[in-house]
């Protein structure tokens, strides 16, 4: 939950220039498999929550599940994946990932998670398309 408050906190500073949206896909660590916990901030002072989520037998279990995953970021708009798993393959997002897309580009692919989630590189490439934005651009025309 903490690298979703992450995204959540970098949403809000670039909301001016960019949409954000959280997709939920298959789950990483079934409760039949791994177990999950993470430190709930709400309580202080913070506790450890298990999260108990069984491998997903229909859309309603990955909708039920989906709702952890607003609860840590519950200003970004939430999709969630097909049972077929389309966006996880499509993105290569297993287990977790960051994308920019562009007029329907990928302009940025991070590393594959959890390993490769970095928030700060998006924060860079997020910062330097700002500053290309309110840069004016200077254009010379001789006669």
């Amino acid at each position: 939950m903490a690298r979703l408050r992450s995204f959540q906190r970098l949403a809000a500073h670039f909301v001016d220039i960019a949409d954000f949206l959280l997709v939920y896909i298959e789950e990483a660590h079934p409760s039949a498999g791994w177990g999950s916990s993470d430190v709930h901030q709400k309580s202080t002072p913070p506790r450890r929550r298990a999260y108990n989520i069984p491998k997903h037998q229909c859309l309603q279990d990955r909708l039920r599940a989906a709702q952890l995953m607003r609860e840590g970021a519950p200003d970004c708009p939430l999709a969630v994946d097909t049972m077929d798993n389309a966006s996880s393959a499509a993105y290569g997002a297993y287990f977790e990932r960051l994308y920019i897309i562009q007029e329907e580009k990928v302009m940025y692919q991070g590393g594959r998670g959890p390993e490769g989630y970095k928030i700060s590189e998006l924060r860079t490439w997020l910062d330097q398309y700002k500053t290309q934005l309110q840069s004016p651009s200077t254009v010379v025309i001789q006669v």
